[in-house]
């Protein structure tokens, strides 16, 4: 029968430390990072295609209400002609 050993009982408590050392440090510091990457990665994007944030010279409280412009809902007579619906028995 074989006895454990010292240093073979040290390297499983070792790797096992590192397992939940690797597991806290991931859930502290994982979130912060992966933020600060879809940042940047967002920051990259919109200037890809050109966007730029607006620039208003708004002062803090105030309100702008911005309304669509007006379109006409003019309906076309000349679209076709309507054709009566007959159900036929067989």
């Amino acid at each position: 029968m074989q006895e454990a050993s010292i240093p073979g009982l040290m390297w499983i408590f070792i790797i096992i430390l590192g397992y939940y050392v690797v597991k806290w440090f991931a859930r502290v510091f994982l979130p912060v990072i992966l933020q600060k990457a879809v940042k940047n990665f967002e920051k990259k994007v919109r200037e890809q295609q050109g966007f730029q944030e607006p620039q208003t010279n708004v002062k803090e409280g105030e309100t702008i209400i911005e309304k669509k412009p007006i379109q006409s809902k003019e309906s076309n007579k000349d679209v076709g002609e309507y054709v009566d619906y007959e159900e036929v028995d067989e």
